[in-house]
């Protein structure tokens, strides 16, 4: 990036005249000009009166808080990127910059080695900026016209110039990892690693050293030092699905690689400083799993500074063509095949589909169309979609209770429908609502028929 023809200019404030003579000596020595301001007065002249490229703020000054200068570049839409300085341990005021619209933080004591990378970080700012601008491809990753989807891409956009933290939610194959890849891409860090881990996927016993690593000799079977999750994003995007599924000792662990910055790798008596930005996923409520105690309150405000909401497909019935002919364009691509004409009568049926799985259930159904069509025209047949499966489970009667093991099925098959329906047929999420496993559960969907039910 060429960057040296510029002579980037950053405003520090601060009524401590020790932490301004260290963070003016360490910024000219990255070869930054700096100017100073004690107070909030004093910084919203400076800042209405001349560009900066970086500011960096105390958060408590003797007119005010840092927080009202964080608003007001928000508000009146000064181009600079704000950061903020809390003291150590202060998380509420930390996370209320980062909702103002601070892209990120600094705690007391500063650490000069986390001062310089925020400061790259934040300068790398303008090169982000100007691709989204003239580029315009990443934001196309997102299809449709609809006013639900037009409202992600616009809040995409200002989120990725930040390094906040991002909750997506949003129900299963409805988009959510596309929409971290987007932000990661048009931001800052788009040149550095994008990282995505399902946590649901990892064995508990084992998510620790793959999160943070471990050295040679840490346990039985730990020939060779590892890195982690952390350690692969560094400079990146670390991106957390299903976020809601990680065990509660993890949760702390996570929490404090936040706050601190630092990870320690299992045999390890160091720790190494990460510098990663945190996206995260679930298709679960999470204000409902801290109300249950399933997830930790103090790292539910960590992550959710900045929540974005992907709507389902069924909420976007005006870009299902749209959708629908891009989705065929790219799988016949993939297949080497001719791409069929999609009949009228075909397009009105996914039209009214409800499409509890979302794009990725749509995405399944055409692909199964192409296999079956002629080759030239997907007719409605072709789609085989699935007729509501509530209708299917007529409901058990007091005097349909024998043969025993026939009333026993009926009432396990309506329970497993339901707790399908209510997940939005997402079979991992129903399990755990029927409290039984995974596996369990598709033990007694194949017993029951079900998988030729339940697509």
């Amino acid at each position: 990036m060429a960057v040296s023809k510029h002579t980037f200019h950053a405003l520090i404030i601060d009524d401590e005249p020790d932490l301004l003579e260290l963070l003016d000596l360490t910024l000219m020595r990255m070869g930054i000009q700096v100017s100073r301001a004690g107070s909030v007065a004093e910084a919203l002249n400076a800042l209405s009166n001349q560009r900066f490229d970086l500011c960096l703020t105390d958060m408590r000054l003797p007119d005010g808080e840092g927080l009202q200068i964080v608003q007001a570049i928000a508000e009146q839409g000064w181009d600079v990127p704000v950061a903020v300085i809390t003291a150590y341990g202060s998380t509420e005021n930390a996370v209320a910059a980062l909702k103002a619209g601070a892209f990120d933080y600094l705690s007391k004591p500063v650490s000069l080695e986390q001062l310089r990378t925020l400061v790259k970080s934040a300068l790398n700012l303008e090169g982000a900026r100007v691709k989204v601008i003239k580029g315009g491809e990443v934001s196309k990753g997102l299809l449709g016209d609809s006013p639900a989807i037009q409202q992600v891409r616009q809040l995409i956009d200002k989120v990725a110039r930040s390094l906040a933290p991002v909750y997506i939610s949003g129900e299963s194959g409805s988009g959510k990892e596309r929409a971290a890849r987007m932000i990661h891409e048009q931001g800052p860090r788009s040149d550095k690693p994008f990282i995505a881990v399902n946590c649901g996927a990892i064995p508990e016993n084992l998510m620790e050293s793959e999160f943070f690593g471990y050295r040679k000799g840490a346990f039985t079977g730990a020939n060779d030092d590892r890195d982690g999750f952390f350690h692969a994003a560094q400079g990146g995007t670390l991106f957390l699905d299903e976020v809601a599924d990680l065990p509660l000792a993890m949760q702390v662990k996570l929490l404090r690689v936040i706050q601190e910055k630092k990870v320690r790798k299992l045999g390890n008596t160091q720790e190494e400083g990460v510098d990663v930005r945190i996206i995260c996923a679930t298709h679960q409520n999470l204000a409902d799993c801290v109300e249950a105690g399933r997830f930790r309150q103090d790292l539910y405000y960590r992550l959710n500074v900045i929540a974005l909401r992907m709507p389902a497909l069924r909420d976007m019935r005006d870009d299902i063509e749209t959708i629908t002919l891009r989705v065929l364009e790219r799988l016949a691509s993939a297949s080497g095949m001719h791409q069929p004409r999609l009949d009228k009568a075909a397009l009105k049926a996914l039209v009214h589909y409800d499409f509890p799985g979302n794009v990725r259930e749509l995405e399944n159904i055409l692909e199964r169309a192409l296999a079956l069509c002629d080759g030239e025209q997907i007719l409605e047949q072709d789609l085989q979609l699935s007729p509501a499966v509530s209708a299917e489970v007529a409901p058990v009667s007091a005097g349909d209770k024998w043969p025993l093991q026939d009333y026993l099925d009926r009432v396990e098959k309506e329970a497993i429908l339901e707790a399908l329906q209510r997940t939005r047929f997402n079979r991992t999420a129903a399990a755990k609502l029927l409290g039984i496993t995974f596996r369990a559960m598709r033990y007694r969907m194949e017993r029951l028929g079900l998988n030729d039910d339940v697509q």
